[in-house]
């Protein structure tokens, strides 16, 4: 078994770069650490692809064993191969439970190698990319104006760097799409102030850039380059980020009323490196809500490790958790961004820590950082649940049904949380009345029902039954409803008055039904077996049972 080199190597001149520098720039919205028995301050000098026909593993490699089974015998002999030639990890696919086999624990820690999996919503040719870009971006020591910059905090560093130029600073991608810009005052021109409005460049510039040749300049361009003042547009400087040999967007300099900084092309140099780490941590983790709710849904599937998933999805790796399952109505589904939008946002405001995924069969809310007294979050819970279904019903018109999950310890747990959420709502939805919003303990008995037949389901009753044959006569004469009178009959224990009115009927025309009911089916309503096969084959009937 070999490998196939990809980076280039360390010349000696470079700086050396740790595993936990590494994954501080890419983030675990690309890589989930397994294990890693040497610590994080192993050197990582390389990435290598596993390749059978070409031998050799350097020391210091990151080892991406593609197409290898982690929970295999053969993962095992990777990290063994990998640990006697001096490797500093093996990067394996999500696998399928997505968790450190034992087996591969302790063949990891004798041979001393870390153990990362790549994360399911990220592919291996990107992998790649990404990690030679943080390789070389991580090597990169960061000037001291900017060693307080969060990393993926792209406009904390649009600032740092305003504030040293004295001009106006935005950061974009190679689309021209605006990624953060610093709160700079002052005289700004009407070209920034168009693109910050539209979160891009606009078109019309875009397209005079294309043709004068300047993006092939800048995307050749080995240092910063100057723009000149035209009419109302002021002077600028720009410089392309790089990570490595991969372009990830450029960083601009606009003069707002005075004259740039005499050293403003020095700091925008700078610039452009540090910001090549803060970019690859922003387009992995610090950015993108798709992957935190790929990641919440993960959560929420019990796939992958909680602790990595629950820092891609922005929520505490410990502590209290809960879902809150929603149910909108007709109206409200129609506009899943609409509702993605105020849910998130009221949830925010109300100072909870939420990631809203959106399903086919209906909308979950992840909650995360609850109080650590049960008590207190459940009342957290309630509150929220309780003042979102009066939010949701007044937006979309609707009556909002919203199942509240039961607060869990932990991300792990979730999908605990999520089925007794699910359960709750699916509870207020079959009963019906005015109650919006519950937990599993307050509808204990339409949930245990609603399990009931969920179980019967598959189980096959005689085709003789009353009730089946009450259904059959129905189906032969239309108008007699014998089934929804035995149904009101049952509901009521018996009691004429009550489910003569809950039907719309007179009490003596309920009565003869009742008679013809007896007649048809048989059924001897004094027997509790037979009121009790009947109350569960009708609740069957209901779901499209037999």
């Amino acid at each position: 078994m070999g490998t196939t080199g990809l980076s280039g190597r360390d010349s000696g001149s470079a700086p050396r770069v740790t595993l936990e520098e590494l994954l501080s720039v890419v983030g675990t919205g690309a890589l989930g650490l397994g294990t890693a028995p040497r610590g994080l301050e192993v050197a990582v000098d390389g990435v290598t692809v596993l390749d059978a026909r070409d031998p050799g593993i350097a020391r210091g490699d990151l080892v991406l064993a593609v197409g290898v089974d982690p929970e295999s015998a053969a993962a095992v002999d990777v990290v063994r191969q990998t640990g006697d030639a001096g490797a500093a990890a093996v990067v394996f696919g999500p696998g399928g439970s997505g968790r450190l086999s034992e087996a591969l624990r302790t063949a990891a820690e004798e041979a001393g190698v870390a153990v990362l999996f790549r994360t399911t919503w990220y592919r291996w040719a990107r992998l790649v990319s990404v990690l030679l870009a943080g390789l070389a971006a991580a090597g990169v020591r960061p000037d001291p104006w900017a060693a307080d910059v969060a990393p993926g905090d792209l406009n904390g560093l649009a600032d740092a760097v305003a504030a040293l130029v004295g001009g106006a600073v935005t950061i974009e991608d190679l689309q021209s799409r605006v990624l953060a810009h610093s709160s700079t005052e002052g005289d700004v021109d009407e070209l920034r102030r168009l693109t910050i409005l539209g979160r891009r460049v606009p078109e019309w510039r875009v397209a005079a850039m294309r043709e004068d040749g300047f993006f092939q300049a800048l995307w050749n361009a080995t240092d910063v380059l100057y723009r000149p003042a035209r009419g109302e547009n002021p002077e600028r400087l720009v410089a392309m980020i790089r990570g490595g040999d991969e372009r990830l967007g450029s960083i601009w300099v606009a003069a707002v009323g005075r004259p740039l900084a005499p050293d403003a092309a020095d700091v925008l140099r700078a610039a452009a490196r540090v910001a090549a780490a803060h970019l690859l941590h922003h387009r992995t983790r610090g950015g993108h809500d798709r992957l935190a709710e790929e990641a919440a849904r993960a959560l929420l599937e019990g796939r992958g490790p909680a602790d990595a998933l629950a820092e891609r999805a922005a929520l505490p790796p410990r502590g209290n958790c809960a879902v809150l399952a929603v149910h909108t109505g007709d109206r409200g589904d129609g506009d899943p961004a609409r509702l993605h939008g105020m849910l998130t946002l009221h949830c925010t405001a109300h100072g909870h820590r939420a990631v809203v995924v959106l399903l086919e069969g209906g909308t979950l809310v992840v909650l995360g950082g609850l109080e650590q007294d049960g008590q207190r979050a459940e009342e957290q819970v309630t509150r929220l649940g309780t003042s979102l279904a009066k939010q949701v019903s007044t937006a979309f018109g609707t009556e909002a049904r919203i199942g509240l999950g039961d607060v869990v310890a932990g991300p792990a747990r979730l999908p605990e949380s999520r089925r007794s959420a699910e359960a709750a709502l699916r509870a207020l939805l079959t009963a019906g009345g005015d109650r919006a919003v519950a937990r599993v303990a307050e509808v204990a008995e339409a949930v245990g029902m609603a399990r009931v037949t969920d179980a019967l389901q598959e189980v096959s009753l005689p085709s003789q039954t009353p009730v089946a044959r009450l259904a059959a006569f129905d189906a032969e004469h239309k108008g007699s409803f014998l089934v929804e009178s035995l149904r009101a009959y049952l509901d009521h224990f018996g009691d004429m008055p009550a489910a003569s009115k809950a039907l719309g009927v007179h009490s003596n025309t309920l009565r003869y039904r009742i008679r013809r009911v007896v007649q048809v089916s048989g059924i001897d309503l004094g027997d509790p077996d037979a009121r009790l096969l009947a109350q569960i084959q009708l609740r069957l009937l209901d779901r499209g049972g037999t």
